[in-house]
């Protein structure tokens, strides 16, 4: 891989975020509430646009692919954490739920360190659908409040989005990029036979 295909406009986008994680991690350990939610809303957006660049562009690679799936991981250590640090009350009426969905989301990030050594680079559309439920939650959620119906759709289509990813890593043999979902999985694998 020369230094174009790492240095494009997406993966500079990618590499923000990661840079970019202690800064907004310090922000929520120190209570500042408003910078995190800035930085926090930067994040969010940085994703949305790398991954339409990628696309739009013809950007995608497996690099990126990797990438852009470790700064999605740390953006979402980011926002449990800013909710824990200061919305705590608005969602302990909801607590089982919200443990629920954090344990199925980190779930088959850790089931895919296990089985596959590294980090789950799928992007299913379930996933990719779900991050801009969970985006436009966490923006709207340090920006005018909770919104219970909202939660419920994000909580609902998390878990049902985890849970898909786990069983498409469960039947693959080795970890793929770009996997799009359950039903494309299980053509490829009946056109094999």
């Amino acid at each position: 891989m020369n230094r174009r295909e790492i240095f494009t406009i997406p993966n500079l986008l990618g590499f923000y975020r990661v840079i970019a994680f202690p800064f907004i991690l310090w922000f929520a350990l120190s209570g500042w509430e408003t910078l995190f939610a800035i930085f926090i809303v930067i994040n969010l957006l940085s994703d949305v646009a790398d991954g339409y660049i990628a696309r739009k562009f013809g950007l995608e690679t497996e690099f990126g692919a990797k990438l852009d799936s470790f700064a999605d991981n740390l953006t979402y250590l980011l926002a449990f954490t800013g909710i824990f640090v200061f919305k705590l009350d608005d969602f302990m009426p909801h607590i089982e739920s919200f443990l629920l969905f954090i344990g199925m989301t980190f779930s088959f990030v850790i089931f895919s360190l296990i089985k596959f050594k590294k980090t789950p680079s799928l992007h299913l559309y379930s996933t990719k659908i779900g991050g801009y439920i969970q985006g436009a939650f966490f923006i709207v959620l340090f920006t005018y409040g909770f919104i219970t119906p909202f939660y419920y759709i994000m909580v609902v289509w998390g878990i049902l989005s985890a849970l898909e990813h786990l069983i498409i890593q469960i039947i693959i043999p080795e970890m793929r990029t770009n996997a799009k979902g359950l039903y494309w999985v299980l053509k490829e694998d009946s056109g094999d036979k």
